[in-house]
C-alpha cells in the first residue's frame, strides 16, 4: 500500500480544521444532550435533590400513565393528518408555480412567507383567528349567519386548529423544495412522453411523481420529525396546559410538563428516549420506502 502524499495529508488536516467548529456545535447541542437524556432516564431527580438510580422504573411508570398514551395518540393523529396534507398542499402549489404565470415570484413569496415567520407570531395570530369571538367565527357569522364553535376551547376542535396552523406555516417551505425538484426534471422527458401520446395526468403520474422521489423523501422525513416533535404551537395555543382536557397534549409538550411543571426529570428523559425511538423508526421506515435512487 502506497503512503499518503504529504499534500493529501495537508488537505485532510485543513478539512478537519474547517469542520471542527460544526462538529463541536453538533456534539455540544445535539449529541451531548441526547446522550445525557438517555443517562437521566435511569434516575429519579427533581432538579433540587440528589439523583437516585431507578433503572427502568421511569419507563415502567411512563407506560402505565393514561396521560402519556393520550399524548402519544394526539401526536400520532397530528402526524398522520398534517404530514400527508402539507406534502400534498406543497406539491400542488409547486406544480402551479412551476407554470409560466404572471407575478409568479410574488405568489411564491406569499406562499413561502409563513415558513420564515416566527412560530410564536403565527401561533398568536391564529389564537386571534380561532378565538370564539375571533376572525373565523366573525367570517362565518357574516357569510352564513351562524355562530362558529369555540375552536380552541372545545376538545373536539382544538387539535384540528393546531393542525391547520401547522399546515399553513410549513407548506411554503416544502413547496420550495418541490419546486426545486420540478425544475431539475429534464424537459425532454415530457416532450418524449407527449409525442408518445401521454396526456398531462399521465406525464405527471409516470414522470413527475417518480422523479420527485428525493424531494418527497426529504419532505416526508422532515414532516414526520417536525409533527412528531411538535411543541411550540401546542404550547402557545394551549398556554402550556395541553388543554382543553389534554386534547392538545403532545409528547414534546408532555416532556416539558414533566420537567418544568412536575419536576420529574427522569420521567421527562424517559419520554424523550421514547420519542427518539419513535422518530428513528419512522425515519428508517421512510428511508426503506422512499430512499431508493431514481432511474431515468
Amino acid at each position: 500500500m502506497l503512503p499518503t502524499p504529504s499534500w493529501r495529508k495537508s488537505e485532510q488536516r485543513t478539512a478537519y480544521l474547517f469542520t471542527a467548529p460544526t462538529m463541536a456545535l453538533l456534539i455540544l447541542f445535539s449529541l451531548g444532550p441526547a446522550a445525557y437524556a438517555f443517562y437521566l432516564s435511569g434516575f429519579s431527580w427533581n432538579l433540587l435533590n440528589k439523583m437516585h438510580w431507578v433503572g427502568l422504573a421511569n419507563f415502567t411508570q411512563l407506560l402505565t400513565m393514561p396521560l402519556f398514551w393520550t399524548a402519544v395518540k394526539n401526536s400520532v393523529i397530528f402526524a398522520a393528518v398534517v404530514m400527508p396534507t402539507q406534502t400534498v398542499v406543497a406539491l400542488i402549489f409547486a406544480v402551479i408555480l412551476n407554470q409560466n404565470l404572471p407575478a409568479r415570484g410574488l405568489f411564491r413569496l406569499a406562499f413561502f412567507f409563513p415558513s420564515i415567520s416566527s412560530s410564536a407570531v403565527t401561533s398568536l395570530m391564529f389564537l386571534w383567528i380561532f378565538n370564539k369571538l375571533g376572525l373565523l367565527n366573525g367570517f362565518l357569522n357574516f357569510l352564513f349567519h351562524i355562530s362558529g364553535p369555540d375552536w380552541i376551547g372545545d376538545p373536539r376542535f382544538a387539535l384540528s386548529a393546531i393542525m391547520i396552523l401547522n399546515i399553513w406555516s410549513t407548506s411554503g417551505y416544502f413547496m420550495v423544495v418541490f419546486l426545486a425538484g420540478l425544475q431539475a426534471i429534464p424537459r425532454n422527458l415530457y416532450e418524449a412522453a407527449a409525442i408518445d401520446g401521454a396526456n398531462g395526468w399521465q406525464r405527471f403520474l409516470h414522470i413527475t411523481v417518480p422523479l420527485l422521489r428525493p424531494a418527497t423523501f426529504f419532505i416526508v422525513v422532515m414532516g414526520l420529525i417536525g409533527t412528531l416533535q411538535m411543541f411550540d404551537q401546542a404550547f402557545i395555543i394551549s398556554g402550556g396546559t395541553g388543554g382543553p382536557l389534554n386534547s392538545t397534549t403532545t409528547i414534546a409538550l408532555l416532556i416539558y410538563q414533566f420537567i418544568f411543571s412536575y419536576g420529574q426529570v427522569g420521567l421527562g428523559a424517559a419520554a424523550t428516549v421514547f420519542l427518539f425511538v419513535v422518530v428513528l423508526l419512522a425515519t428508517i421506515a421512510t428511508n426503506h420506502w422512499l430512499g431508493k435512487p431514481i432511474e431515468y
